[in-house]
């Protein structure tokens, strides 16, 4: 299944759609899909690559049913209160023989609401694209879609962005594997 599939399908695979403006980011990662969806799906990760962000995540591979809380704001990696964004994973099926991986967080506010999905496609055998998406809304009556959604791609796009620098990184840190300088 594609990542444009897969994103059609919804979270759970139902075809309803989270409410919400979807945004989404895509980005070729010079690693094997199983270890893209490893680094991607561990919110632990997130952390390093969303400003301003403290993220708290049960320890160990993420699982289905583990809760994450991020916290953003300007002093959040420091303890200071921010914008909190409580997910559960409700999806997590790494890619396997011709499947992408998918794992799905659901928003469950108290500001933020919806859903964010992470798809890795095998691009060769160590090659990967990622397409992080969110389907976000905010709670309450506010029609603010519209202003969350260039927020929301930047974020994912930086993310992203961050992450292949990264990998890329870890890896001209690796010695040869010939073995020659």
């Amino acid at each position: 299944m594609s990542s444009s599939q897969v994103g059609r399908q919804g979270a759970r695979g139902s075809g309803r759609a989270a409410p919400g403006r979807l945004v989404a980011v895509s980005r070729m990662l010079p690693i094997p899909a199983a270890e893209a969806f490893r680094l991607l799906t561990d919110a632990r990760n997130h952390a390093r690559w969303i400003p301003m962000t403290r993220v708290e995540a049960p320890p160990g591979p993420p699982r289905r049913g583990a809760m994450v809380t991020a916290v953003s704001g300007p002093l959040a990696r420091r303890g200071a209160p921010g914008i909190v964004d409580r997910m559960r994973i409700d999806r997590w099926d790494p890619p396997g023989e011709g499947a992408a991986g998918v794992a799905v967080f659901t928003k469950l506010g108290p500001l933020l609401l919806g859903e964010s999905q992470i798809v890795v496609e095998a691009a060769g055998p160590h090659r990967s694209r990622a397409t992080w998406s969110e389907r976000v809304r905010l709670a309450g009556p506010t029609p603010a879609a519209a202003l969350v959604a260039p927020v929301l791609r930047a974020m994912l796009a930086l993310a992203l962005a961050r992450a292949g620098r990264e990998v890329r990184a870890s890896r001209r840190r690796r010695p040869s594997r010939t073995g020659a300088p």
